[in-house]
């Protein structure tokens, strides 16, 4: 890959020559179509054509991923066959523009008539490119500056009820939370400004309450409420963060898009908190979609934060090994010489028996370890929660199994027989 030159990798499926679909592939997403057009120039086809860069052909299977009324009106038949393609793309083509590098990696490549299944993989980018997009205002470093969190995971949990407390009663909430000790609070993704707790009543009210206990305890508390809106109501909301010392507002990626992101980066220097509720839809076929290193890089380079990668032995549908990549994906730099890393965000069924796990598979706390239930329902309450998952951290960065540590650990033992109990 060179300085003006950026590429991506995908996993194709096809009845066809897999060669000639990548060819297919680059020229559809760069200066062809489907015919030779007046204009198109070699020169000008030298200048800003896609190229294939490599094809691995992997095996072939007897049915088809998905249906495709094209190939079925040509009578094309199996077997199909399955490849994985790398395209390099001129940057010229694009510019600072991410929609339209989204648009360029992925947009009608998924609408082949070609193929029966094809997913987009990776994204690499030069560092010259890399630098025309934002980077984190916070990321890593930063948000262990604002929670004072300087080692070790920082430990987060959910508003919960998701939705219908009242603002009162959700500062009430968070009073309740800073004192049983955690570093981080976020709103839930469905819960941004409704009526019965809008956050130009919502911000003030638990903020107030934010600065009641960093009075108290010299303990500054992140809290990343949900402001995802249009984007003029993103900023304002962004504004009245800021105004009452927040450092951190959530916003739901996919549903705002990239334009939004963008804008909202660009306005504030608070924390940007990367909801990516709905990647699913995304990412769940093996022969559809974008996989995560593809789904992150696009938004790192909008200058989020943190990035949610959901959590080992979750209560969601993906495998561990695929959360395990993305936080590896999150802390790792898209280029060299360049330090934009951001916070992977830990949740989803999290409490203290998956703090073993998570970090025997990256073997590093740089995370936001997020739990609900796990700190809300643990029988001693929700300090003891927290103080649960903080002493499991700490066992197994000493190499100390949780059934040893626990023996010392009352509220340990507690969470491994009451949450172990529901895991078996």
């Amino acid at each position: 890959m060179t300085d003006d030159r950026f590429e991506a990798t995908y996993l194709i499926e096809t009845p066809l020559d897999p060669a000639k679909v990548a060819e297919v592939m680059a020229g559809e997403q760069s200066s062809g179509t489907f015919t030779r057009v007046a204009g198109e120039t070699d020169e000008l086809r030298d200048r800003t054509r896609a190229v294939v860069t490599s094809i691995t052909e992997l095996e072939s299977v007897s049915e088809p991923s998905l249906p495709n009324a094209w190939l079925a009106r040509k009578g094309v038949a199996g077997p199909w066959r399955r490849a994985r393609v790398a395209i390099s793309f001129p940057i010229a083509n694009v510019g600072a523009n991410l929609p339209t590098l989204a648009s360029i990696v992925a947009g009608n490549l998924f609408d082949l008539g070609e193929v029966t299944g094809l997913r987009l993989d990776t994204i690499t980018v030069p560092a010259s490119f890399r630098r025309r997009f934002p980077l984190p205002q916070q990321g890593i470093a930063g948000t262990r500056t604002l929670t004072g969190v300087m080692e070790g995971p920082m430990v987060g949990s959910i508003i919960k009820p998701n939705v219908g407390l009242s603002a009162t009663e959700t500062a009430d909430l968070v009073t309740k939370l800073c004192e049983a000790g955690l570093d981080f609070i976020k709103d839930d993704e469905i819960s941004a400004n409704p009526d019965h707790a809008p956050l130009a009543e919502r911000v003030p009210a638990v903020m107030a309450a934010v600065r009641r206990h960093a009075d108290r305890t010299g303990k500054q508390v992140m809290v990343a409420f949900n402001i995802t809106d249009e984007t003029d109501a993103m900023r304002r909301h962004a504004d009245l963060v800021a105004r009452e010392e927040g450092t951190c507002v959530m916003a739901s990626l996919n549903w705002c898009g990239f334009s939004s992101i963008e804008t909202l980066r660009r306005s504030t220097d608070l924390a940007l908190h990367g909801h990516r509720n709905g990647y699913g839809a995304f990412s769940r076929h093996p022969l559809l979609g974008i996989s995560f290193q593809a789904y992150q890089v696009l938004w790192r380079l909008a200058g989020v934060d943190h990035m949610h990668v959901h959590g080992l032995q979750g209560k969601f549908a993906q495998e561990d090994e695929e959360v395990v990549t993305s936080a590896r994906d999150c802390v790792t730099p898209l280029t060299d010489g360049l330090d934009d890393r951001v916070l992977p965000a830990f949740s989803s069924g999290q409490w203290a028996g998956t703090a073993q796990p998570t970090w025997d598979a990256i073997g590093h706390s740089d995370l936001l370890f997020m739990a609900g239930g796990g700190i809300l329902a643990h029988p001693g309450g929700p300090a003891a929660g927290v103080v649960s998952i903080r002493q499991a951290w700490a066992a197994v960065a000493e190499g100390v199994s949780l059934t040893e540590a626990a023996r010392a650990q009352p509220e340990l033992k507690q969470a491994l027989d009451f949450f172990g109990a529901r895991a078996s």
